[in-house]
Order: C-alpha cells, then sequence, then structure tokens
C-alpha cells in the first residue's frame, strides 16, 4: 500500500515512537500520582515531552504546554475560554468542523467569516483585517487548509490581531510539524495541534499551547492540590483533569524528538516537492481538476483535485483498490468546500508525510493515468 492521507493521520511512524509507547505499557505508571519509580518515571517522560514542545515551538515555559486528547479538545478548551454567548468572532473561510462546531454551539454568536479566494494570502489578509475592523472579540484562524493545503498568512494575521488586541486562537493541525510555529513570536492566545499527524505521534494525544489562563473543560482528579473542590489555578494542571495517556505521550515525544532531528524547514521542502510533482502529473491529464497553487509558499503537504463527470468517493475507492490510500468526500470542513466551490463534489484528497518517497509518487500518477484513459 502506498499511504498518501497523512492529513488525517501518518501512518508511517519513527520506530521509536512505537517502542516507546510499548514500553511505556510496561513500565510507566501515572504522572504525579505517587513518588515510586514508575510514577516519577512517568512524570520525567510527561515533562521531556512538555520541553520538547516548547523548545520546537518556542514556548517559553514547557508548564504552559498542555496534553489534549486531539486538536478537537485543545479547540474545545479554547475557544470555550474567549468565546461566550453574544461574542463577536472571526474565522476564516477555510476551518475545519473542529472550529466552527465548537462555535456555533455557543448561543448567539455573531460569526463573521474573512473570505478569499484559494492561495490568495494576501487577499485572505485583507479579509482579515475588514473584518477586525468591524470589532470583534476573538478570532480563530487555521494555519493550513486540511483540504487544499492552502497556507494562510497566519503572521500577518497574528500581526492585525496584535494591534487590535483581538486574541488569537491557532488551529494548528496540518501545519505542526510541517511548516514552521513561532508561539513566542505570535503572540497568540492558543495554539491547537494534533500529536498523531505532522508530530508523528500516536493518535489520542494533541497539544494546547497557552499564551494566557484558560478555562477547563474537565474537572477531575490532577495529583495537586488534592484537598481543593475546585481545579488547581496553574498550568499544566488547570486544563489536565484525570489519568494521561502516558502511552500516547512517551510515542508522542518521540515523534518531537524525530522533527526536531529532520528540522522542520527540510520536512516542508521535502513535502511541498512531492506535491509539486504530484500537481503537475495531475494537471496533465484529461478530465481532472487540480487544485494546485502558483506560489509553492502557499501550499503544504496537501493537494486536492476534483474528477469531472464522476464521482469522488467512487475515485477514492478504485484507488483504494489499486493499493493507495486516499482520503474523498467534505473531509470534515464544508466551509473550505463553500469557499471554494466544491462543496457539491467534495474532492480527492492527497496527502504527504516526511517518510513519502518519489517512487510512490510516480506510481500514483500511473495509477491516476490508467483511471483518467489518458
Amino acid at each position: 500500500m502506498i499511504y498518501l492521507d497523512s492529513a488525517a493521520t501518518t501512518l508511517q511512524k519513527p520506530p521509536a515512537v512505537a517502542r516507546a509507547a510499548a514500553r511505556a505499557i510496561n513500565h510507566l505508571a501515572s504522572p504525579g500520582r505517587g513518588g515510586h519509580k514508575p510514577a516519577m518515571a512517568a512524570s520525567e517522560t510527561a515533562f521531556a515531552c512538555r520541553e520538547e514542545a516548547a523548545a520546537l515551538f518556542h514556548v517559553p515555559s514547557p508548564e504552559q504546554v498542555v496534553f489534549t486528547f486531539n486538536t478537537t479538545h485543545a479547540l474545545n478548551i479554547a475557544i470555550k475560554t474567549l468565546v461566550k454567548p453574544g461574542s463577536r468572532v472571526v474565522i476564516s473561510g477555510y476551518e475545519h468542523n473542529a472550529v466552527t462546531r465548537p462555535l456555533y454551539a455557543i448561543p448567539k454568536v455573531e460569526l463573521r467569516v474573512a473570505e478569499a479566494p484559494l492561495f490568495d494570502q494576501h487577499a485572505m489578509t485583507e479579509a482579515f483585517r475588514q473584518a477586525l475592523d468591524q470589532g470583534a472579540d476573538a478570532a480563530v484562524c487555521t494555519h493550513v487548509s486540511n483540504v487544499f493545503g492552502f497556507v494562510l498568512p497566519l503572521e500577518e494575521i497574528a500581526a492585525l490581531c496584535r494591534d487590535r488586541g483581538v486574541p488569537l486562537i491557532v488551529d494548528a493541525a496540518q501545519s505542526a510539524g510541517c511548516l514552521p510555529l513561532d508561539f513566542q513570536a505570535l503572540g497568540a492566545a492558543f495554539v491547537a495541534m494534533p500529536g498523531h499527524k505532522g508530530l508523528l505521534g500516536p493518535q489520542g494525544t494533541g497539544l494546547l499551547l497557552c499564551g494566557r489562563e484558560a478555562e477547563p473543560l474537565l474537572e477531575g482528579g490532577t495529583g495537586s492540590q488534592s484537598i481543593l473542590q475546585t481545579m488547581p489555578d496553574f498550568l499544566p494542571d488547570q486544563l489536565e483533569a484525570g489519568t494521561h495517556n502516558i502511552t500516547g505521550i512517551a510515542g508522542l515525544l518521540e515523534g518531537l524528538r524525530f522533527v526536531r532531528r529532520q528540522g522542520i524547514r527540510n520536512i516542508a521542502r521535502q513535502e511541498r516537492r512531492l506535491i509539486r510533482r504530484m500537481g503537475a502529473g495531475l494537471a496533465g491529464m484529461a478530465g481532472l481538476r487540480v487544485f494546485l497553487s502558483e506560489d509553492p509558499e502557499a501550499q503544504a503537504g496537501v493537494l486536492s483535485f476534483l474528477p469531472e463527470g464522476r464521482d469522488c468517493e467512487e475515485l477514492g475507492e478504485l484507488l483504494g483498490d489499486r493499493g493507495f490510500a486516499l482520503r474523498a468526500g467534505l473531509h470534515c470542513a464544508p466551509l473550505a468546500h463553500k469557499t471554494a466551490g466544491t462543496l457539491e463534489t467534495g474532492t480527492v484528497r492527497a496527502s504527504v508525510s516526511p517518510f513519502n518517497q518519489d517512487w510512490e509518487v510516480r506510481q500514483f500518477l500511473r495509477a491516476m493515468e490508467q483511471l483518467t484513459g489518458r
């Protein structure tokens, strides 16, 4: 099988990830739940993971790195901290349901969508400027569209928010580990990210980088200040109720270490090179609409295409039968499809990781030539 669905979950992981997770099952207890060696070893592993993430994303203190179940969990904490009934919120036109559904669940939120053509970073900056100038209590912005790989101008948007005193939540689901991201320079209130995508960790892991105090989404035991019937008022304990997924955290630590060793800029360069090659090959085939940016810097390691006169899901199944793992449909992001004009059809999406190679792209293009009758 040739795996081209890393925007959903990276399947190929560094071998150290599985080894660390397996060792954790047999040797690590719960962090903060005892002074014995297995508990202390778990605490050391968890803190090392926070330190690694803090170093990778330029977070001032490891305590500002909070463990979550996934990006959706992290976004829910951030959104429900900043957004209250009646709040005015600006979002991009490329947001995932992990952003829009929590916002729609809060009563009377005034939602303003900053719309811009696909891959037009300048237009997106201006759209955010205009939307923010109408007044906002918070802004939420994805760094990279999970459907099209569109790299939004995050630094410019963050600067607009800072200048207007609007707290910003960043959805880094598709950029963490794949593109450079400087938390301190952004000045964002929160940055949410998964452990199981670009950071190459196990499923069921995520991180929330906190630039300000947050409101707990869950209450329960933390192993600290147990006498109190309220959650601790300090990070990360304030947001980490219950037993940690130390098995996942141990694996995530090794994923983070791998990304740091490889270098995010090197990973970005490799993924973009593969996507450009794939996009150019598909663009030469009849009956395909390929969403490839003219500017390589405006697209990350995600590529969508649309077969004319054929159902996307059908094409995805045909590719699956031939041993290619892609994803077809709306990708949990109907707003992005609405913005790009593909809501009625969806797209077929290919996405790469540091483990994909040129020969895999060549085989995929050959399969597509056969299916399109080129």
